[in-house]
C-alpha cells in the first residue's frame, strides 16, 4: 500500500475509534445485580392472616410497582380444628385469590396436631402408624371441602413441610416407610373431593438434616411439585456450598428434573448470618436461572428485607434486583462520519477492436421446383346403347264406332249414336272407301344425339257420329306430328327434351345413380308408337 493511502486509512481508523469511545461514554453500564421479570411468580409471607393480605400492595409499591402473584399463608397446628381450615383468615385470602386469575395460593398444612409441641421421636412414631391406617383421614377431607367451598380448589399445598427436620411432629426420621403411606393417604383423601384441583408440594429443608430428604419422598404419582427451603445457615459457610452440599441446591434441582417434577422456594432468606447482601443477591440469581413455579421469602425478623428494618444491605439488594428497570432518558447513537476514501480513477485501456472481416457465403441456388399441374382426365362417358324395348301393344280400349250406313242421300240424315255395349271395334264396310291418309314415316334418330327421343303415346281421336251427306267425301284425316330430333348441344349437364303434345313418342326416365347422373345429367329413353292406318290399330 502506498504511503498516502496508509494515512488515509489510519486517519479513518483513529475516527471510527473515537466515535465507540465517546458512544461508550454516553451509555450506562448494565446492572448486573438486577433480574429481569421472567414470569416467575413471586411472593413474600408477611402475616398469616388479614394483616398479611392487606400488606401486599405495598410491598408492591416499595419494589416499584412489581406485582406480586403469590399469596402465601400457613394453618395453625395445635389443634386438628385448625388444621381442618376452621379458621376465618382463609376467606380473606380466598377473596385475594378469587381477585385476579394470574394469582396464586400457598397454603402449608400440617400432618399432625401439637405440631410445635416437641413431641418426642417414640410418640411420633406412632402418630405417623396412626395416620397410615386412617385414623385421621376425615379431618383431611373436611379441609378440602372447606377449601372447595371457598373457590380456591386450585390452591398449592405445602404439606407436611420440612419433615427431614428435627422441629415438627409431623417429621419423616421416626418412620420413614409409614410416613410415605401416611402422606399418600392424605393425598389421596383429598383428591377425592368433587371440584378440586389441588397441588401437592414435597418441600424439605435444605441439607441432611436429621435424615437425607430423598429417603421420604413419597412417590411420583402424589406429588406435583418438588421444594425446597433454603435460609442462610449451615451447613455450608458460603453460597457455592450450600449448592454443592449432600442434599443441597443442585441435588434439589436435579432430584426434580430426574422425576419431572416442577420446583419451588416456599421459603428462604436471611438467618445465622444476619445482614448478608451477597447471599440474597446470589439466591436471586439462582431463582433466576432454574426458573422454580414460585418462590416467597420469609419477611419478618431475622430473615426478612422489608419489614425486618436490621438488613439494610440485604433489603437494599433485593430491592434493587426485583424494581422493574424503569425507561431511562433516550441516548442518542453519535453520528459517526464515514470517512470519504476517494476512489482512484484507473483508466480504462482502449482496446482496439479488430476487424474480423465477414465471410462472403454464396446463397446457394435453390431450383423452384416445377410442380406439374395434374391433368385430370375427363371421364369418357360412352354413350349408353339403349336397345329398343320391346313395345308391347297397348291395349287400347277401341271405342265403338258407329257402322257408317252408306245410302242413298237424303236430305235429312239421321245419325247413328255409337253402341257402348260393343267393345270389340267395327270395321268399316268394304263398301265405304276408306279414307286415304298418308303415313308419315319419321326419320331415324342421328347416331350422334346422346339421348333416344321417345315418342309420346298417341291421342287417340274420339269419334264423331257419322253425318250423311250427298256427297260423302273420304274423311281426312291429318297424321300425327312427328317432330324430328335435333341433335341436342354438348351442355355440362344436358336436360331431356320434353316431347311435344300430341306426339307418337313415349319417354322413359333413366336413373343411374347419384355419382354418375351428376356426371351425365338426367337421361331418358324415348320411343315412338305407330298407330297408323298399317298398324292395325287406327280406328278410322
Amino acid at each position: 500500500m502506498s504511503r498516502p493511502r496508509r494515512r488515509l486509512a489510519s486517519t479513518c481508523v483513529g475516527t471510527v475509534a473515537a466515535g465507540l469511545l465517546a458512544t461508550g461514554a454516553a451509555l450506562a453500564a448494565p446492572d448486573e445485580n438486577r433480574t429481569e421479570d421472567s414470569g416467575i411468580a413471586m411472593g413474600a409471607y408477611l402475616d398469616y392472616g388479614p394483616n398479611g393480605v392487606a400488606r401486599i400492595p405495598y410491598l408492591s409499591r416499595w419494589l416499584g410497582g412489581r406485582e406480586i402473584r403469590v399469596g402465601h399463608t400457613y394453618l395453625p397446628g395445635d389443634q386438628w380444628a385448625g388444621i381442618e381450615g376452621r379458621v376465618s383468615f382463609l376467606e380473606d385470602w380466598a377473596r385475594w385469590r378469587l381477585a385476579d386469575d394470574d394469582r396464586m395460593f400457598v397454603l402449608n398444612v400440617p400432618m399432625q396436631a401439637r405440631n410445635e409441641a416437641r413431641v418426642p421421636d417414640q410418640q411420633v412414631a406412632g402418630l405417623i402408624r396412626a395416620g397410615a391406617r386412617g385414623d385421621h383421614d376425615e379431618h383431611f377431607r373436611r379441609l378440602a371441602e372447606r377449601l372447595v367451598s371457598l373457590g380456591v380448589p386450585d390452591t398449592v399445598i405445602v404439606l407436611g413441610w420440612e419433615m427431614n427436620g428435627v422441629t415438627y411432629t409431623h417429621r419423616c426420621r421416626p418412620d420413614p416407610a409409614n410416613w410415605k403411606v401416611y402422606w399418600r393417604r392424605v393425598v389421596d383423601v383429598m383428591r377425592a373431593v368433587p371440584g378440586q384441583k389441588f397441588k401437592f408440594d414435597f418441600a424439605p429443608s435444605r441439607g441432611t438434616d436429621a435424615i437425607g430428604w430423598t429417603k421420604c419422598y413419597p412417590g411420583d404419582d402424589h406429588v406435583d411439585i418438588i421444594g425446597m427451603d433454603s435460609y442462610d445457615q449451615a451447613p455450608g459457610e458460603t453460597f457455592d456450598e450450600q449448592i454443592s452440599q449432600p442434599y443441597g441446591l443442585q441435588k434439589h434441582v436435579d432430584f426434580a428434573r430426574a422425576h419431572r417434577k416442577a420446583i419451588s422456594y416456599p421459603e428462604w432468606g436471611l438467618f445465622r448470618r444476619g445482614d448478608n447482601a451477597e447471599y440474597v443477591r446470589r439466591m436471586l440469581r439462582w431463582i433466576e436461572q432454574h426458573k422454580p413455579l414460585y418462590h416467597t421469602i420469609t419477611d419478618y425478623c431475622p430473615h426478612g428485607v422489608w419489614q425486618c428494618k436490621q438488613n439494610p444491605e440485604s433489603s437494599k439488594a433485593f430491592r434493587e434486583a426485583l424494581t422493574p428497570e424503569a425507561p431511562g432518558p433516550v441516548v442518542p447513537t453519535p453520528v459517526v462520519p464515514t470517512p470519504v476514501v476517494p476512489t482512484p480513477v484507473v483508466p480504462t485501456p482502449v482496446v482496439p477492436t479488430p476487424a474480423v472481416p465477414t465471410p462472403q457465403v454464396p446463397t446457394p441456388a435453390v431450383p423452384t421446383p416445377a410442380v406439374p399441374t395434374p391433368v385430370v382426365p375427363t371421364p369418357a362417358l360412352p354413350t349408353p346403347q339403349v336397345p329398343t324395348p320391346a313395345v308391347p301393344t297397348p291395349q287400347v280400349p277401341t271405342p265403338a264406332v258407329p257402322t257408317p250406313q252408306v245410302t242413298e242421300p237424303s236430305p235429312e240424315p239421321t245419325p247413328v249414336a255409337p253402341s257402348p255395349e260393343v267393345p270389340t271395334p267395327v270395321a268399316p264396310s268394304p263398301e265405304v272407301p276408306a279414307p286415304v291418309s298418308p303415313r308419315p314415316t319419321p326419320p331415324e334418330p342421328s347416331p350422334e344425339v346422346p339421348e333416344t327421343v321417345v315418342t309420346p303415346s298417341p291421342e287417340v281421336p274420339k269419334p264423331s257420329p257419322a253425318a250423311p251427306s250427298p256427297v260423302t267425301p273420304a274423311p281426312v284425316t291429318p297424321g300425327p306430328v312427328v317432330p324430328k330430333p335435333e341433335p341436342t348441344p354438348a351442355e355440362p349437364l344436358p336436360q331431356p327434351q320434353q316431347p311435344p303434345l300430341n306426339s307418337r313418342q313415349w319417354c322413359v326416365p333413366l336413373n343411374f345413380g347419384e355419382w354418375l347422373s351428376k356426371l351425365v345429367g338426367k337421361q331418358s329413353v324415348c320411343f315412338t308408337i305407330d298407330l297408323g292406318e298399317d298398324s292395325g290399330f287406327w280406328p278410322f
